[in-house]
């Protein structure tokens, strides 16, 4: 092996770059203090990335930090899985052994997937994965980094992401975007004039651009000035000013050019040069010996990089003849050794791509079937991660299909186990294109080498039965489903189902309706429920089988979403039996959980939550991160929805801490997201506000960012802040998307929309709102959100009462709420205190009062005590204190004092005012100070004139200006004017919502409630 050699046509000397330099260097000293810094640098080729990057690490290693490079390798037409960052990965491995070791604690066998000197279980993985495994292995990556670089400076650098595989860009922007801590520098470099209009890195960098906590690099030629500096470093001495303008001119500032021409014009060659940039690096290449000619060509087809023992048995020379055609292409700046002392590269990509652009059709097909022969001879010359990868890749380029083929399913096998599924969806349709090329002998040899959630539920024995078509299309729907490319998948699962049918093989015709359900869910085109019901149809009298359980597990949770009553019960029911008699725990679980569900939403609530904690407790037994995750979403939102909100937090606290175990970031943000509602019912809003934050920053999908927004929206709207409530309520929407509505996200929306138009004024529009919902209907298992919606809507037609606008339809509303109320299920004890609640409101809504109304609030204030949800307890008292301010004043004061006490506490403003100024009105103190002076009216607790209470009463009862200045005798300017100060008074931003607070305070007494006059 030989070692680095000196040239002569790299300039010692570093030229220009001084800002760019400094924006690095900077950014190494910001990681230093602690802040992570993401760069990329773009540039086209030859113009010098890799020099300045160089320049940087020097000055790295001289500020002793860990530095560690890794490549995008290109193996023909197909990049390596994982490639850089598994190279960048095995550096650090061998510089900071310890740490790193320190740092994978606990997740050895998932990291070495990455880096396999960690473990090998992941090579012997063979089980079905799941929607989050491929972030749950950039969660632990990132992780790891973070931990190496908590007492260190680590400069990580990945080159040529132009050859970059899709997995490794999208584990690179999930770095970018989610790296917040650690003395980290992760810098990519890229050809920015290869990154065509199609080019798979476009969307990449489009996405990179959008990143504030990326610094975009872009490196332009040099001038002419640099460009004399640059020579004058390869020559040692100072340019003629001629050739300098020569070479300036032929280069157009390109620095790899510039070194190619300056070498190219020294001694004899210096006249007579080539037309092209090609012809001057082939012309290098032209004057090696023979035998350094032709290990230059084997080089260029190899790969990006090539190892010293595979290029021996490859070339076909001695080894001493081989040494010395390499210290020839060495010598000549061609080929560098490695970096490690392993193989050889070329000196610059360029170079490589002329000569093997200069390969005859027959000459490239024959080099690599030597490369394929030499690698089936003795696996070891390459790596094991590489091997599979790059030997599908040289039997496919050697043009034998049979070959090929059973190599191209080896690295797709790989690629799964490596979470690298968009390299393992390229393989399949590699796999699928050459099906039809290859013998029917060699098909009828090939077994199943992978678990693609296919077998064994489709009865096959994968030691007898040989691989189909049908097979091959299954494992790349599901990896089209894994790394998100779901229109590829759809279009094959599609086609895929019609030749089962065709085939009469209805279990897999079944199986990929299921398939086909999941990615229009993901797509957005639909609910996925007709695909289901096809999937039903197809296994309808059939044996009982995996696939008939997957297809009724998939149901019931379908229908635990859209559709919780009965029906979805009972298919719940049915897909846990199957999935036992098949044997199939994996399904059984999902479905267990499902049943717990639905058991609760059915109003047995005790056994539906043993269910869910036994199932609980079974995955976590097991490990099994996919069904953790489910679990600790699922199983707290049924403990909220029941009411049990500490016990909620309780599970919660569980699942983010095993969901940080198991890098389940996107679990983690649902999880948030659940405990921003029951930290709200708990009164904990500043920690609800923490954890709805938390998961708007690490949801990897829009629906947890929906939840979280919808949760915190109330608090917000709670506190006071009715525009941005308001906005929430758009920005929810918007995430939750309109093709696929499920109760558990319209209902708490329709709620808080309707409670956003009444604090804004907008009577009808909120009285519209329920009109939708209620439209759309309560089914069985939506009473956990349908109480707060009735209560809502009962509660504006009580605050509403006498309002002139809200009259017209104010009974069918009314109605319309009794109505639903009758329905809905009230086996907790929650549901009970809010059908109590609703009850209440419709009492005030029609004007009732005495006894009953006070014993009405009596009764749901009893049932709130004995839950912990300090506001709504709070907002009952209120109500009962002022029922109770005719009869019984010395309680009404103690219920108004310890709700003002709990509003004051959670800074629920609205509710706070609401409290005083009722106190105000009756003379009860708050506190332990003298009660206030009898005021008349409240408004002037308001700071209203009584000119300005005058024209607010009109402008309640619904006059405009012109209308006030008539009846008051005053000027519609006047009015316009009074109308102003007293919105800036209330605080409020219109009319309406003026109105609204009017009514809801009580400021002016219905004509019902109004004083009647004794006739003389």
């Amino acid at each position: 092996m030989l070692g680095d050699m000196e040239t002569r046509s790299v300039s010692p000397v570093f030229v220009g770059r001084a800002a760019e330099l400094a924006r690095l260097t900077d950014a190494l000293t910001r990681a230093a203090a602690g802040e992570p810094q993401a760069l990329l640098i773009g540039g086209e080729a030859g113009v010098g990335k890799t020099r300045l990057v160089e320049e940087l690490l020097a000055e790295a290693c001289r500020r002793e930090a860990v530095v560690a490079v890794g490549g995008c390798v290109e193996i023909g037409a197909d990049g390596l899985p994982f490639a850089p960052i598994s190279t960048a990965l095995r550096a650090l491995h061998r510089q900071v052994p310890k740490e790193l070791a320190a740092a994978a604690a606990g997740q050895e066998d998932e990291l070495a997937r990455l880096l396999p000197e960690l473990g090998e279980a992941a090579r012997r993985d063979h089980s079905p994965h799941d929607e989050e495994g491929m972030a749950r292995l950039f969660e632990l990556t990132a992780r790891l980094l973070e931990r190496i670089a908590a007492d260190r400076t680590v400069v990580l650098v990945l080159e040529d992401l132009h050859w970059s595989d899709a997995s490794t860009r999208h584990l690179l922007a999930y770095l970018f975007r989610t790296l917040r801590r650690g003395r980290l520098v992760v810098i990519a470099t890229y050809r920015s004039d290869d990154v065509h209009r199609r080019h798979p890195l476009r969307p990449f960098l489009a996405e990179l651009d959008r990143m504030r906590t990326v610094q975009h690099i872009e490196l332009t030629r040099f001038n002419r000035g640099e460009v004399h500096c640059q020579m004058a470093g390869i020559f040692a001495a100072e340019p003629e000013p001629a050739l300098v303008d020569r070479v300036f001119e032929r280069s157009d500032g390109n620095a790899f050019f510039v070194e190619e021409l300056a070498c190219g014009m020294t001694g004899d060659s210096s006249t007579g040069l080539p037309d092209s940039l090609r012809d001057i690096l082939l012309v290098r290449v032209e004057a090696l010996p023979e035998d350094a000619q032709r290990v230059v060509r084997i080089v260029a087809e190899g790969g990006s990089t090539v190892e010293y023992g595979l290029l021996f048995a490859v070339a076909g020379l001695s080894e001493d003849d081989l040494i010395e055609a390499l210290r020839a292409a060495v010598g000549a700046n061609i080929l560098l050794a490695t970096s490690d002392g392993d193989g050889y590269r070329f000196r610059h990509s360029l170079a490589r791509e002329a000569v093997s652009d200069d390969l005859l059709p027959g000459e490239r097909s024959r080099l690599n079937r030597r490369y394929a022969q030499a690698l089936e001879s003795d696996p070891s010359l390459v790596r094991d991660a590489e091997r599979a990868a790059r030997l599908a890749t040289y039997w496919y380029h050697a043009r034998d299909a049979a070959k090929a083929l059973p190599a191209v399913l080896s690295a797709s096998v790989e690629a799964r186990r490596r979470h690298a599924y968009a390299e393992q969806l390229h393989l399949l349709e590699r796999a699928m294109e050459l099906w039809e090329e290859v013998p029917d002998e060699v098909r009828a040899a090939l077994r199943p080498v992978d678990h693609a959630e296919v077998y064994p539920p489709c009865g096959c024995d994968p030691a007898t039965s040989p691989l189909g078509y049908l097979d091959l299309m299954a494992e790349a729907s599901v990896a089209g489903r894994l790394c998100g490319e779901r229109e590829r998948a759809l279009k094959i699962t599609k086609r895929a189902q019609r030749l089962a049918e065709a085939e009469d093989d209805a279990l897999r015709a079944a199986w990929f309706s299921v398939q086909r359900s999941r990615l229009i869910c993901s797509l957005g085109r639909g609910n996925g429920w007709a695909e289901l019901g096809r999937a039903q149809e197809l296994v309808r009298g059939l044996p009982p089988s995996a696939v008939h359980a997957e297809v009724l597990a998939e149901a019931a949770g379908w229908g635990m979403v859209h559709d919780p009553g009965p029906g979805s019960l009972a298919t719940a029911e049915r897909a846990v039996e199957y999935a036992r008699m098949v044997g199939k725990e994996d399904i059984e679980l999902r479905a267990r959980l499902t049943l717990g569900c639905l058991l609760a939403d059915a109003g047995n609530v005790e056994g539906g939550l043993a269910e869910m904690y036994a199932v609980k407790e079974r995955v976590i037994a097991l490990c099994l991160p996919a069904h953790v995750g489910r679990t600790h979403v699922n199983l707290p939102s049924v403990l909220e929805g029941a009411g049990r909100s500490q016990e909620s937090v309780d599970v919660l606290t569980e699942g983010i801490e095993l969901s940080r175990h198991y890098g389940l970031l996107d679990t983690e943000a649902w999880i948030s997201s659940n405990m921003v509602e029951s930290y709200g019912s708990l009164g904990r809003w500043d920690e609800a506000f923490q954890m709805a934050e938390r998961a708007l920053r690490i949801a990897l999908s829009p629906k947890p960012r929906g939840s979280a927004t919808t949760w915190s929206a109330f608090l917000i709207l709670a506190r006071g802040d009715v525009a941005r409530a308001a906005e929430h309520v758009e920005t929810a929407r918007a995430h939750f998307g309109p093709h696929d509505p499920v109760p558990q996200n319209t209902l708490p929306l329709h709620t808080l929309a309707l409670s956003v138009a009444a604090a804004q004024g907008r009577v009808l529009d909120a009285r519209a709102e329920f009109e939708r919902a209620a439209a759309a209907g309560f089914p069985p298992g939506t009473q956990r959100y349908a109480w707060p919606l009735l209560r809502a809507a009962a509660t504006l037609e009580a605050d509403t009462r006498g309002l002139p606008a809200a009259e017209p339809g104010r009974a069918e509303a009314l109605e319309r709420i009794r109505k639903a109320s009758r329905v809905l299920v009230t086996a907790a004890p929650v549901w009970m205190a809010h059908e109590r609640w609703v009850r209440a409101e419709l009492r005030r809504a029609e004007g009732a009062g005495g006894t009953q109304t006070v014993a009405d609030w009596a009764e749901t204030g009893a049932a709130f005590a004995r839950l912990d949800r300090p506001y709504d307890l709070a907002r009952v008292r209120h109500r009962w204190a002022e029922a109770l301010l005719a009869s019984d004043r010395t309680q009404a004061a103690e219920l108004l004092r310890q709700a003002h006490t709990t509003a004051e506490h959670l800074g629920a403003r609205p509710l706070a005012e609401d409290l005083a100024l009722l106190a105000r009105r009756a003379r009860i103190p708050l506190t332990d100070a003298p009660a206030p002076p009898p005021a008349a009216t409240a408004a002037p607790a308001l700071g209203l004139t009584r000119r300005e209470e005058g024209v607010l009463r009109l402008v309640a009862a619904g006059r405009s200006n012109r209308q006030i200045a008539e009846e008051l005798y005053i000027s519609p300017k006047t009015a316009s004017v009074h109308v102003s100060n007293i919105l800036a008074k209330l605080g409020v931003s219109g009319r309406g919502e003026a109105a609204a607070t009017a009514h809801r305070l009580r400021l002016f007494q219905p004509p019902e409630e109004a004083p009647q006059q004794t006739p003389a």
